[in-house]
């Protein structure tokens, strides 16, 4: 965590770790039975080693989500020492995980902005956005959730 709020997301962190061998298709189980759709859209930029990512989660219901953790896995490292964002934190020098906020059922939004530097120039690299953890609330469409985004050192925005 290299000394960056400690602590933060520190739920979310063991979940993570227990999520990843969680299938793409998979299921996860609701408690009391709740579910909800939640789906990341937005889009990333690369150019002159930074790499830019805006990001809109959305809960499409039934159920509010009191909170949810979304996850950026970059296939470049960045470089260090980079503040983020306070509902953010490293999970590595490639991996930043974030609070969504509370996404209340059918329309509850939550906003992300990054600039990061890279730790080299890179002429591509792989964006993986993916839910981490969604407060044990079943999502049983989790394919609006998670994108793999190839990006082009352009300064394009690539959508997803």
């Amino acid at each position: 965590m290299r000394g960056l709020r400690k602590g933060v997301l520190g739920v979310a962190l063991a979940t993570v770790v227990v999520g990843v061998g969680t299938g793409a298709g998979a299921v996860v189980p609701a408690v009391g039975g709740a579910e909800a759709d939640l789906s990341h859209h937005g889009h990333v930029s690369l150019w002159g080693g930074r790499v830019g990512v805006w990001l809109v989660s959305e809960n499409h219901g039934p159920s509010d989500v009191s909170q949810a953790t979304v996850r950026l896995a970059f296939s470049q490292p960045m470089a260090g020492g980079q503040e983020l964002p306070p509902d953010c934190l490293w999970s590595s020098d490639r991996v930043v995980s974030c609070r969504t906020g509370e996404l209340r059922a059918a329309g509850g939004t939550g906003e992300l902005a990054l600039d990061l530097r890279t730790a080299a120039l890179p002429d591509e690299m792989t964006v993986e956005i993916t839910t981490a953890w969604r407060d044990g609330v079943a999502d049983r469409n989790p394919r609006n959730d998670r994108h793999r985004v190839l990006v082009l050192a352009t300064g394009d925005p690539y959508v997803f």
